[in-house]
């Protein structure tokens, strides 16, 4: 990118939006790079509800359009664009009143599955079910008999997002996008009005240089402001951040064999399996202060624990906890003063000749978000660009899933491996398991379970630095694995572990590898004391006590 040939579309940001607009360009037929000044997803795409899903309650807003775009979405990431990383899961959705609410819920759980069903892409996923509060007893043993007087049971999507985002951009790589992470841009280039490209710093480096396109994409998220500002744009549009956090628990902390989404006050709460593990959120409330590391408070804990417990035979307690994430909404700013009302909607916009905005939408449709922002830029392109493919271009690892994961029995013969571990890659890295099963025939050892963690293998943490672009010890443990939200000390004791195995792949040194456990371990400590703060500013300023080892400031 730096060699002074011009581009025909850069993107700026590498999250969800931004890796899925350079797979779009890229399978176009366009010159592509991409830019992120953190890490892949480092930002809101790692730190969401972990659900692709049609939005239900967006369905009570009368926002249909919305819910049959995502429902959509959902089909082609479940049937053909990541079926090795999209899931479905089922959740239970308690009834507090008779007659009136199995009505109201039911008719539009109904509706949500005849709109899934109407796009053509709704197999695969069982239809809803209407339950006694016996039988929802039975798939939820750890209910209050008097939280329900019957419930629904419907199904939605969930995924790992972060490694999704990764995913999203190692596809992009491969159809010759120019994708790097630690790049931070620094400034825009101009003829007169015109934007031609932008001015970057490879912070690893620090080396400077100039990226020449034709178009340029703003996908920075909560970001766009601060991105716009450097053009002297602001756009006709204002993206508010929105926090919320999520707990995990262990599984065996509420006894359910499904999900659950309950009503608060303010929006709905959701309580998801995740592995060994329950995710329960999220908060919805506004953020105005550092956008890189958002900080849950103990205010924050306290209420997602208040809510849970309101239906819970046995309460949970901090103590139950083994980890916190926040992330923030990039939420389109409107007439409400509340964030939970503002716009899930994305729009897209030329803020300047050259240069296209796009904000606002939701995780889900991240593919149609992406696909308008390089219409806007092939609009503005000489000659006649082709039209999206990115409906039919599944993502690497997802060409073949379906077969190995028949096969699953014979590759764990072939490989020693436990079955169990074989659904487990097979489930994060599709028929790219080969790759990882590669590293174990080179070096057995590698075949072993990281050290502090349950789940992963250390041939995983060698991966992600050889293949996934994994450029420090955090990188490993927070987004290519989830060990720094999973493991009861976050991670603390797999940090040594891991930066030994990432050494020889990234030619770290002693000092070097010293170094990426000391700044993971502040992290991590920054991050459980204000997680003990009464709010946002204390939070914020005791997570900030913690540099990071790569800093775009």
């Amino acid at each position: 990118m730096a060699d002074g040939r011009e581009l025909d579309v850069l993107v700026i940001g590498g999250g969800v939006v931004g890796t899925g607009a350079a797979l779009d360009a890229a399978t176009r037929g366009l010159t592509t790079g991409l830019l992120e000044a953190r890490d892949f997803a480092s930002g809101t795409s790692s730190r969401s509800s972990k659900l692709i899903h049609g939005g239900l309650r967006y369905l009570e807003m009368l926002d249909f359009r919305l819910v049959h775009e995502a429902l959509q979405e959902r089909g082609l990431l479940l049937q053909r664009l990541a079926p090795h990383l999209v899931k479905p899961v089922p959740f239970l959705y308690p009834l507090q009143h008779r007659w009136w609410e199995r009505f109201y819920a039911g008719a539009g759980v109904a509706l949500y599955d005849g709109m899934a069903v109407s796009s053509g892409l709704g197999a695969g996923l069982p239809i809803h079910k209407h339950l006694t509060r016996r039988g929802a007893m039975r798939l939820v043993p750890s209910l209050k008999k008097s939280a329900l007087v019957g419930a629904l049971q419907y199904y939605d999507a969930q995924v790992d997002d972060a490694r999704h985002t990764m995913e999203l951009a190692r596809t992009a790589a491969s159809y010759g996008a120019h994708v790097a992470n630690r790049v931070k841009v620094t400034g825009f280039l101009r003829q007169g009005e015109r934007v031609t490209g932008v001015q970057a710093k490879d912070l690893e480096s620090g080396r400077e240089f100039e990226v020449r396109a034709k178009q340029v994409v703003n996908a920075t998220g909560v970001w766009t402001d601060d991105t716009q500002a450097m053009v002297g744009e602001r756009g006709q549009y204002h993206v508010r951040a929105s926090k919320g956090i999520h707990l995990v628990v262990p599984k065996d902390r509420i006894q359910s064999s499904t999900g659950m989404i309950l009503r608060t006050e303010k929006s709905v709460l959701f309580i998801i399996p995740w592995g060994r593990h329950w995710l329960i959120g999220t908060t919805d409330t506004d953020w105005n202060l550092d956008k890189a590391h958002p900080a849950a408070t103990s205010k924050d804990i306290e209420y997602l624990l208040e809510h849970v417990n309101a239906v819970l035979v046995t309460p949970l307690t901090r103590e139950d906890v083994e980890g916190v994430y926040a992330g923030l909404r990039p939420l389109l700013a409107g007439e409400s003063e509340s964030t939970s009302k503002l716009s899930r909607e994305h729009v897209v916009a030329h803020a300047a000749p050259g240069l296209v905005v796009v904000a606002g939408g939701k995780y889900t449709t991240y593919r149609v978000m992406a696909k308008d922002a390089i219409d806007a830029a092939a609009d503005a392109l000489d000659g006649r660009v082709p039209k999206s493919v990115t409906k039919t271009t599944p993502l690497v690892g997802a060409d073949g899933y379906h077969a190995m994961w028949n096969q699953r029995h014979l590759i764990a013969q072939r490989s020693g491996l436990h079955v169990a571990r074989i659904e487990h890659l097979l489930n994060r890295y599709g028929a790219l398991i080969d790759e990882v099963l590669a590293l174990v025939a080179d070096d057995p050892s590698l075949g072993e379970q990281l050290p502090g963690t349950q789940d992963y293998l250390k041939a995983e943490i060698v991966y992600g630095a050889k293949a996934e672009g994994a450029r420090h010890l955090d990188d490993v443990l927070a987004r290519r694995t989830r060990i720094s939200i999973e493991a009861w000390d976050r991670g603390v004791e797999a940090a040594e572990a891991a930066a030994r195995l990432m050494a020889p792949v990234l030619g770290w040194d002693e000092a070097a590898i010293e170094r990426e456990i000391s700044f993971y371990l502040r992290r991590v400590e920054s991050e459980r004391a204000s997680q003990d703060q009464p709010d946002d500013e204390s939070a914020d300023k005791v997570r900030l006590e913690a540099p990071d080892i790569v800093s775009p400031a």
